[in-house]
């Protein structure tokens, strides 16, 4: 985890304390379904729970030394409990297995995680959505190879990302439900020494579905289902931060992020104000992608259990959530604050003479009964004078001058074509799709 790029929820989620306090749910929800077959004491799960009403502070600093001697965490955890809570501990942990703890453990985390990441990415949709409105009309250029194509408005420009960031909350809810497991079910999964009960018991506590075979791990093909999906959110982010910073290039300069009164861009050049945001985004989504391979070569563990997976996990569970968090957070912001420069994208729009609406032209070429192959030549000799003088010349002039050009079509007929109001047509109908 870096600091820098970490926030307070997501954080605290990932702490010693409170995985300690998940391990302890565990264990004494356990206890209490044990006590309730009969297998220990009832008063077993009332003392843990006595001790637990007190709010007691989790004393890392003691379970780190406990496993420096025993060289296991979970024994660790264990043997301090027991010291706090007395001759009743030892009723703990019956039947069950590390990995018991360590994968439920795991799944609550991963779940609670995706719940802020849940509405994060509901606050990223809200502020598209808004800023889409705000411009769902406002004309610019569409690109395609970076190269000036056809008129777009930047409105749709960002109900495309509301779209895409629509499907990735969607994916991340199927991913939240399909790692939101329950594993108590002891050595080697098979229950010989603990009732299913208890695990149903521990799951329905917990908020958890119970995992239907263990073998003693809960499977990681759900782990890396979930990290995937991560991946393919940090790319949507790329996407859409790339996007910005295309347009922020002095060159085209249609939209910019925010510039604070008092921000300094460059440390020699006084007048610089860089993308330094979604510059930054990019790098993180390339970490996050980065934690999606070794969740995939966690699948493979041996027979019923290894632990080649645990320290992998270590590292990534914390790290792509809480680096997706902050990521997704600060594009909310770009987006919140973006500023928008319409005539920029008008004069953009205009630099190429009227090259963005050959395609026009040459349809309607083609339905005067000029062939298409005729048509595209005709179009495309008037549209490479207009290429070659870098704007300078008019397509719409060139056009009205070209006699096989206009012995089908009017100069009348070719201003019409020139429009730039007939590609907004279908707007309404796209919003409608991406916003209900």
């Amino acid at each position: 985890m870096v600091p820098r790029y970490s926030r307070p929820a997501m954080s605290a989620l990932w702490e010693p304390e409170a995985k300690y306090r998940i391990w302890f749910e565990i264990e004494a929800h356990a206890t209490e379904k044990l006590g309730e077959l009969g297998v220990v004491p009832e008063s077993a799960a009332r003392a843990l729970w006595d001790w637990w009403a007190t709010n007691p502070k989790i004393d890392v600093a003691a379970i780190d030394a406990i496993e420096a001697v025993t060289k296991h965490d979970v024994i660790a955890f264990l043997t301090w409990v027991a010291e706090q809570v007395g001759d009743e501990a030892r009723f703990m942990h019956q039947g069950m297995t590390s990995s018991d703890v360590l994968d439920t453990t795991l799944a609550v985390q991963l779940a609670r995680s995706a719940d802020i990441l849940l509405d994060d990415l509901d606050d990223l949709l809200t502020a598209i959505k808004r800023r889409a409105e705000e411009h769902k009309y406002t004309p610019c250029i569409g690109r395609s190879h970076g190269i000036h194509a056809e008129p777009v408005t930047f409105g749709l420009k960002l109900a495309q990302a509301y779209a895409e960031f629509a499907r990735c909350k969607a994916r991340l809810l199927a991913a939240r439900a399909e790692v939101a497991t329950c594993a108590i079910s002891g050595a080697v999964g098979t229950f010989a020494n603990i009732d299913p009960a208890v695990e149903a018991h521990v799951a329905a506590k917990l908020g958890l579905a119970v995992e239907p075979v263990s073998t003693q791990v809960i499977p990681r093909d759900r782990h890396a289902m979930f990290f995937a999906t991560l991946a393919v959110i940090a790319g949507s982010i790329e996407r859409l931060a790339i996007e910005i910073r295309h347009l922020q290039r002095t060159e085209v300069l249609e939209a910019e992020e925010y510039f604070a009164p008092g921000q300094k861009g460059s440390s020699a050049m006084p007048h610089k104000r860089n993308p330094i945001l979604t510059e930054n985004l990019t790098g993180q989504a390339r970490m996050i992608r980065a934690y999606a391979l070794p969740a995939l070569e966690n699948v493979a563990l041996w027979h019923e259990r290894d632990i080649s997976h645990s320290s992998v996990e270590r590292f990534i569970g914390p790290d792509a959530t809480i680096t997706l968090d902050f990521a997704l957070a600060r594009l909310t912001g770009v987006i919140d604050k973006l500023l928008v420069y319409p005539q920029r994208m008008q004069a953009n729009l205009d630099r190429m003479g009227g090259l963005v609406h050959s395609q026009r032209v040459m349809l309607a070429l083609t339905q005067a009964g000029v062939s298409r192959e005729d048509a595209y030549r005709l179009v495309q000799r008037n549209a490479m004078k207009v290429w070659e003088s870098d704007g300078r010349l008019s397509l719409l002039e060139l056009l009205k001058a070209d006699p096989e050009v206009t012995a089908v079509l009017s100069p009348g007929d070719l201003e019409e074509l020139f429009d730039l109001e007939f590609h907004f047509k279908h707007v309404d109908t796209i919003f409608a799709r991406v916003f209900g």
